[in-house]
């Protein structure tokens, strides 16, 4: 019997759908209409606080997780919505789908890392 590496594409699926309905909600509502619209201070979304926030090690391990866990949750779901809409998956869909996700991922890691180490 072969080992499925399902799990833990559904794990991340579920992450990515936890921090999807949690907390993107509340960065759109900061980012895209109470700075915009005066509620909060520009200062608040300034480069130099993003930045300094972005530098640290915590502050990098949250963008990180904002950014590749809905990559995650959305290329699980397209993958798996392919088999509603009629559309057998082959190796090939497996590959494109979770390694985009992964490419993502790792890209994120590399350029937060960067910004943590200088």
């Amino acid at each position: 019997m072969r080992r499925s590496d399902e799990p833990i594409y559904w794990g991340l699926f579920g992450a990515g759908g936890m921090v999807v309905a949690m907390l993107l909600p509340v960065i759109v509502l900061i980012t895209g209409l109470l700075v915009p619209m005066g509620i909060m201070d520009v200062e608040t979304m300034s480069f130099e606080r993003v930045h300094d926030f972005a530098s640290t090690w915590w502050g990098a391990a949250i963008l990180l997780v904002i950014i590749a866990l809905p990559i995650w949750h959305g290329m699980h779901r397209i993958y798996h919505g392919l088999h509603d809409l009629g559309i057998h998956t082959t190796k090939l869909h497996h590959y494109v789908f979770y390694g985009f996700a992964f490419l993502v991922s790792a890209i994120t890691v590399g350029l937060l890392m960067v910004l943590v180490l200088q």
